[in-house]
């Protein structure tokens, strides 16, 4: 069978993957579909999440729930103000003989030693402790006392934050941000959504999420993601658009001007092609287009424009800045 024959193959497999995944996943969270399957973005384009919304909405059973559904090594650290970096990456420990009094040193693993690393509140320890991640997340390994270490494929960061405008909150750095594909909101339940999930989980206990896909499913899925071909006028739409939201450049209209402090860099660009190439995917498509990068444009946009003091005064975020974009950068 060639490469090819293997491509399509998948590609045949991947909806009746996609469909057993969301079936499992359903056992544990009800509504939230369009978190869910930017979190399934997430996965399959190679990337890091930051689920963002008020505490009480299931962002943390939400990650636990699709780490049942994986069979890959699963941690959480919960962020506090008092939580240091080598709570989060490991140290070096003294190990002492006791027959001999012979001191030798030995590296303790941190919790970022494994596949899914859910980062639970993590706009809650200070800016030292969230810089802890930055490596791992960007290289896929860490560097501890002079010595690099490696990081198990696959590995993904699933961190979730509340609104900052909580009380006891750090805001993320935007080299920080930048870091995160996608950045998805949730917001409250549908009514209806809100009376099932709150019936089912108040009875007796659900049935457990099953394990769908392994390690070596999902790096096979990641490295067929970024073989999906993305056409010259896509690329070319995803680059306006981050283009068009930086003050600075050409692209960019006076309205949006004055209304943005900081634009998307080249990483935003890029994760509209990834998440873009990982939905089509999804959707059982062999190539991305215009109308994916439009549909992920502000989950992986919003944490990457800045609104300045001039949006914020009319009561403007980063969500109607990109909607703008939308509306105004021809396809």
């Amino acid at each position: 069978m060639t490469k090819s024959d293997n491509v399509e193959a998948t590609l045949e497999q991947l909806p009746e993957t996609r469909d057993r995944l969301l079936k499992e996943i359903r056992k544990g969270i009800i509504g939230q579909d369009d978190v869910i399957e930017q979190l399934l973005v997430t996965l399959l384009a190679k990337g890091h999440c930051l689920l963002t919304g008020i505490p009480g909405l299931g962002k943390t059973l939400l990650v636990k729930t699709l780490s049942k559904c994986l069979s890959l090594g699963f941690k959480r650290i919960q962020f506090t103000p008092d939580l240091m970096p080598a709570d989060v990456v490991g140290t070096e420990v003294v190990d002492e003989d006791p027959s001999t009094g012979k001191r030798s040193f030995r590296f303790s693993a941190g919790p970022i030693f494994t596949n899914i690393v859910l980062a639970d509140e993590i706009n809650r320890t200070p800016p030292k402790t969230q810089a802890a991640l930055l490596e791992a997340m960007e290289e896929r390994h860490v560097t501890v006392s002079g010595e690099t270490r490696s990081l198990d494929a696959p590995f993904l960061v699933l961190a979730t934050q509340n609104p900052i405008e909580l009380e006891g909150t750090y805001p993320l750095p935007e080299a920080q941000l930048d870091r995160f594909l996608l950045n998805p909101v949730i917001q409250y339940l549908p009514i209806e959504d809100e009376i099932k999930m709150v019936g089912e989980t108040t009875g007796l206990d659900r049935e457990e999420p099953q394990p769908v896909l392994g390690a070596e499913d999902i790096i096979s899925l990641q490295n067929l993601t970024r073989q999906v071909p993305a056409p010259e006028n896509v690329v070319t739409y995803a680059v306006s658009l981050a283009s068009a939201s930086r003050p600075q450049s050409e692209k960019c209209d006076d309205w949006t001007s004055k209304r943005v402090k900081w634009g998307a860099g080249s990483r935003g660009a890029q994760a509209l092609i990834l998440a873009g190439k990982a939905r089509a995917l999804l959707s059982g498509r062999p190539n991305v287009s215009c109308e994916d990068v439009k549909f992920m444009a502000k989950s992986a946009l919003r944490h990457r424009v800045l609104p300045s003091f001039f949006a914020e005064s009319e009561g403007l975020d980063s969500d109607d800045i990109i909607a703008h974009l939308l509306e105004e950068v021809p396809q």
